[in-house]
């Protein structure tokens, strides 16, 4: 039986050497994949510490204890996070109540009715009030917004009939204005970029058909768009949860529930900045605070990662339509 002598050349034909523009390509790309795996390893690691520093108390206090407890007092051993968290919400909450609503108008007004010079200045102006240090935002709230909050708690007892037992004006109100300003930059500039991402044919097609532009937008673009407007108000959420600075200087840090807009409040940002460093010798209070610390890395994260996920999922939907 006689061999192939051409199958036997190229089975002994040594391999061709890896040139050096191939070996820069592989080598760049593994650098690449290992420097934006930094952020995710980043992430793994403060939740791997802050959960090593929290299990001291999370080791002899129940995890429902701790976050419905409604009382703070460390000296007794007492580390209850609800009054942190419900003023955390409460603050949240008002703020997103009041920036919404205005945002989406700006959204819609940005990508389907301002002409291109106006686009192309106010666009701007939203980064710049977005780059605004919390810390001014804060100075602002103080000098505006709390005074302003003081002089309408004699309308609010005479009109509403309130029981208001904090009159200074520091308080979940004022907390919520100074944040709905601090996030209406996010939401609109999400907002509109979703909406612009919508294909132009969409609109044509519902205008051919009889359509008014507002009809097209509301029935057309809105419905579309939803998915993503809604990632950027989760977004900003996400930010008005998480603030600190902006929100401890006027919402008066008191731990208690509160009970209506004008009552002070304790979010858990600023039950960390104000506390972490003091008291130190106290036990459990490192692991208290490591604790709120963790509580508020996972929700913002899990926020984060919701809203980044429909925001790709819509944006990729269109972008090849």
């Amino acid at each position: 039986m006689t061999s192939n002598p051409t199958s036997a050349n190229h089975s002994t034909q040594p391999k061709p050497a890896i040139t050096r523009r191939a070996l820069a390509e592989v080598i760049g790309g593994r650098l690449f994949l290992f420097t934006s795996a930094i952020p995710l390893m980043i992430i793994i690691a403060m939740v791997i510490v802050l959960l090593a520093r929290t299990f001291p108390i999370l080791s002899l206090k129940p995890i429902g204890e701790l976050l419905l407890g409604e009382v703070w007092r460390p000296n007794q051993g007492l580390f209850g996070f609800f009054p942190f968290i419900m003023g955390t919400l409460w603050v949240t909450l008002i703020a997103m109540a009041m920036a919404v609503p205005p945002c989406l108008l700006s959204a819609i007004y940005l990508s389907e009715y301002a002409h291109p010079t106006t686009r192309a200045l106010l666009k701007p102006i939203l980064d710049l009030l977005a780059s605004i240090p919390s810390v001014v935002y804060g100075v602002w709230g103080m000098i505006t917004i709390v005074p302003w909050v003081q002089s309408i708690i004699p309308y609010a007892k005479k009109w509403f009939g309130l029981s208001i037992t904090n009159p200074t004006g520091f308080s979940v109100l004022a907390g919520g204005i100074v944040l709905a300003v601090m996030v209406a930059p996010l939401i609109i500039s999400v907002s509109s970029e979703v909406i612009e991402s919508i294909p132009q044919g969409i609109r044509l097609a519902s205008l051919a058909v009889g359509a008014t532009r507002w009809q097209t937008i509301r029935y057309t673009v809105l419905p579309k768009a939803a998915a993503g407007i809604f990632a950027s108000i989760v977004l900003g959420f996400s930010r008005a949860f998480g603030e600190t600075m902006a929100v401890l200087m006027v919402v008066g840090n008191v731990p208690i529930i509160p009970k209506s807009i004008f009552d002070p409040a304790y979010p858990l940002p600023a039950l960390i900045a104000n506390n972490y460093g003091e008291m130190m010798s106290i036990p459990l209070y490192d692991a208290a605070l490591m604790g709120a610390s963790l509580l508020l890395l996972l929700v913002v994260l899990g926020f984060n990662i919701a809203a980044t996920l429909i925001l790709h999922n819509t944006t990729t939907k269109y972008t090849y339509l």
